[in-house]
């Protein structure tokens, strides 16, 4: 009997796995294609109706995905945080912090940096900085992503023996520093016309502000 219940949980398990995995894909091909859009008849003059004609469904299926622009938008950063605190996880414990939270952006540097997508990240962060909008959401998100990054960091100073204290904000400060690194690495990145690669303008920022052992 807990043979058989096992073997119902491990299928329903993947069957979730396959659910969320396809969800993504759908969810990839809505935001390419709305940047798309976005960046050729601009953020305002896109509606929901222009992208969901452009991935060949209605509204109303589109709605499944996303509930407004702003959540198309901004919804990849919901996906590129789990792989960035999966890989601030996986980075050694014996690493220096800073190194580790710099490796972590390694994701974001890519996709800035690869020369098919430049096409689109440096317009669509030009959108995003520029609507007020989309701009606090932006902020909010990455706030969010800095306290669940924060959670992994006293995480990882528990399994190697030198936690910090409840009241200890080092490790909000780190990594508030490193996310604000970010945030100036993109600000620089399209106001060079996104010229340097994405990944020298955060090595540059992030150079400005090492922390002291």
């Amino acid at each position: 009997m807990n043979h058989q219940r096992m073997n119902h949980q491990r299928t329903n398990q993947a069957r979730t796995g396959l659910r969320e995995r396809t969800r993504r894909a759908i969810q990839k091909e809505i935001t390419e294609a709305a940047e798309r859009l976005f960046v050729e008849r601009g953020y305002e003059a896109t509606t929901i109706g222009h992208i969901a004609e452009a991935v060949g469904m209605s509204r109303r299926t589109l709605y499944r995905y996303f509930a407004t622009r702003e959540d198309i938008v901004l919804g990849k950063l919901d996906l590129v945080a789990d792989d960035l605190l999966a890989a601030l996880r996986s980075r050694p414990g014996d690493e220096p912090l800073w190194t580790s939270l710099r490796h972590s952006f390694d994701l974001l540097v890519a996709h800035f940096d690869d020369v098919w997508k430049v096409e689109f990240a440096e317009p669509m962060q030009r959108i995003i900085f520029g609507t007020p909008d989309l701009l606090g959401r932006y902020l909010e998100k990455l706030e969010r992503m800095q306290g669940a990054a924060e959670l992994v960091v006293r995480e990882r100073a528990e399994t190697t023996g030198t936690p910090w204290a409840d009241d200890d904000p080092t490790p909000r400060a780190v990594v508030g520093a490193a996310f604000g690194c970010l945030v100036a690495a993109q600000h620089a990145w399209f106001a060079g016309g996104a010229k340097e690669k994405f990944g020298v303008m955060i090595d540059r920022a992030m150079a400005a502000v090492v922390p002291r052992d």
